[in-house]
């Protein structure tokens, strides 16, 4: 194995891949979006870049998490000749004096987004002495999002600034990456998959398999009641004139767009039909998750939900909303008849049987389960543990919900840290181990739902397959949202490529393509020692 040789990087620590030159290398030419599969990494390409703007000034790389911002800053500590007090990280915990005094002393600065942003609006902070800003997880530069504000500063005022947005997954349509483009300064987009030449000899098969449960007819006796009181619901809000008579049911995308068209009348125009079609379309949110809980999760998932829904209908200033499904008999009745279901939901059952299957034809197996929803991580984990030689953890995010209080930091990091030592064999995470985490590569990853967006299905599916071959399960309700979102994910993810090459050619005549002389220029030292 050949080594980069640099004078800022330690010998030996980090691989030297000629797909990660080459994209160093158009990366320091221009501002560049690297778009690369997770597991390939994108970080290291970002090293390549900083330790060749180093001395022009400070170096920036910003990351929407706390845990990546830490995993990052050790990573650089690990490999760079430099004096660790010089790698820092930037919380919102450091108080803003010592965090000024930080900056002034630091070379590298890793920190998340929104505490760089409040700097420069306090004026705590300079951007103008950065000679390089890497965004992290690039396709959230959109909208209001803290990296957007920081490329708009930073191109203003720093004398020679360079960026570079690194992402797994942009986006699927042309507007959403001319969109991060745009927003972060970016004139060249680099792409490399998993059929590229260069790509090849670091990739794995990966097998996909999509198996499909029957839901209960319990549950389907279930969800009539609670698609009646749907229904209603937006009869009503036709009746009001607030949407058209329709035929079909309402869909997610549509009612966020009322959402936000009926917020913005509020504070245009406030009156009582606005705000009590608001109110309806709270209710027909919560009824219509619901009934996704009911088709996907199961009855104890769903039961969890109603006892959060009783929970905020009987606060102090609770939502209206909760207040009238609580009081409606059909809901009632539904729960009612959900606490005496006595089947175990299909697919708690057949993620443990495919686990145990997994780890009794390979005992050192990683796994990972994907779930959508706290809820049914919890319940998961805890049918994992049953079973004989499963050591499953629950992997999900900060934030405190009711009855249910998040992982802090440490505690994250901890369970990393065991999950990669084999103290447990099974993560069964939400959404929160999708991005870019330090996750041990892993021998098989299940979807319990599939997920209708194209960016975190290509995150979940980098979990695997980055070291050997791997395996990926996707399970589907029959007839359920699970089918369409499976199958939306799939055509997004398929628009998403489709575009990027597009507009890899349209870039072409401004865009300066990287050849492997180009390569040699950035290290242009190699070390052939062996690993």
């Amino acid at each position: 194995m050949e080594y980069i040789a640099h004078p800022l990087v330690k010998p030996g620590t980090v691989e030297k891949r000629v797909y990660q030159l080459n994209l160093a290398s158009a990366a320091l030419k221009e501002s560049s979006l690297v778009v690369l599969p997770t597991g390939l990494g994108k970080t290291i390409i970002a090293l390549l870049v900083i330790v060749q703007r180093l001395g022009k000034g400070k170096i920036l790389m910003l990351s929407p998490t706390k845990p990546l911002v830490e995993q990052h800053a050790a990573f650089f500590k690990s490999v760079l000749k430099l004096p660790e007090e010089q790698i820092i990280t930037f919380t919102g915990s450091i108080p803003p004096a010592k965090r000024m005094e930080m900056w002034n002393g630091a070379k590298i600065i890793v920190s998340t987004p929104q505490v760089i942003e409040n700097d420069l609006l306090s004026r705590r902070i300079n951007i103008d002495c950065v000679a390089h800003i890497t965004f992290d997880e690039a396709h959230r530069a959109v909208g209001n999002y803290a990296y957007v504000y920081i490329a708009e500063r930073y191109f203003k005022e720093a004398a020679d600034p360079l960026v570079l947005g690194i992402t797994a997954s942009p986006g699927s349509t042309v507007e959403k990456i001319t969109d991060v483009c745009s927003n972060l300064n970016l004139t060249n987009i680099e792409v490399r998959d998993e059929y590229d030449d260069d790509i090849r000899p670091y990739v794995f098969e990966r097998e996909i398999q999509w198996k499909i449960v029957n839901i209960p007819v319990e549950l389907k006796g279930l969800n009539k009641l609670l698609t009646a009181v749907m229904d209603e619901k937006i009869k009503k809000l036709a009746e009001l004139g607030t949407i058209m008579p329709r035929q079909k049911r309402i869909t997610k995308t549509e009612l966020l767009e009322l959402q936000k068209r009926l917020q913005g009348q509020i504070r245009s125009f406030p009156n009582q039909q606005t705000y009590q079609s608001v109110s309806l379309v709270a209710e027909v949110f919560k009824i219509s998750h619901a009934i996704e809980l009911a088709e996907t999760q199961g009855p104890d998932a769903l039961l969890k939900y109603f006892k959060r829904l009783e929970h905020e209908a009987n606060s102090k200033g609770g939502s209206k909303a909760s207040k009238r499904l609580m009081e409606d008999v059909r809901v009632l009745k539904a729960i009612h008849e959900l606490k005496n279901i006595d089947t175990s939901y299909p697919k708690i059952k057949m993620v443990g049987e495919i686990v145990e299957e997994e780890l009794s034809h390979n005992p050192g197996s990683r796994i990972i389960v994907f779930t959508n929803y706290r809820d049914t991580s919890e319940l998961l984990t805890n049918a994992l543990n049953e079973i004989k030689d499963i050591k499953a953890v629950r992997f999900v995010g900060q934030a405190n919900k009711y009855k249910d209080n998040g992982l802090t930091q440490r505690q994250q990091v901890a369970i990393i840290k065991d999950f990669k030592k084999g103290e447990y064999n099974t993560l069964v995470a939400t959404s929160v181990a999708e991005e870019g985490l330090d996750i041990p590569a892993t021998d098989l990853v299940v979807f319990y739902e599939p997920v209708p967006s194209e960016i975190r299905s290509i995150q979940r599916r980098g979990r695997t397959g980055r070291k050997h071959e791997g395996r990926i399960i996707v399970l589907a309700a029959r007839g359920s949202r699970d089918e369409a979102y499976y199958w939306s994910s799939v055509h997004k993810e398929r628009q998403m490529r489709k575009m990027i090459e597009e507009f890899r050619r349209d870039l072409k005549n401004i865009s300066i393509k990287p050849s492997s002389q180009d390569a040699e220029a950035i290290t242009l030292q190699q070390n052939n020692s062996t690993a």
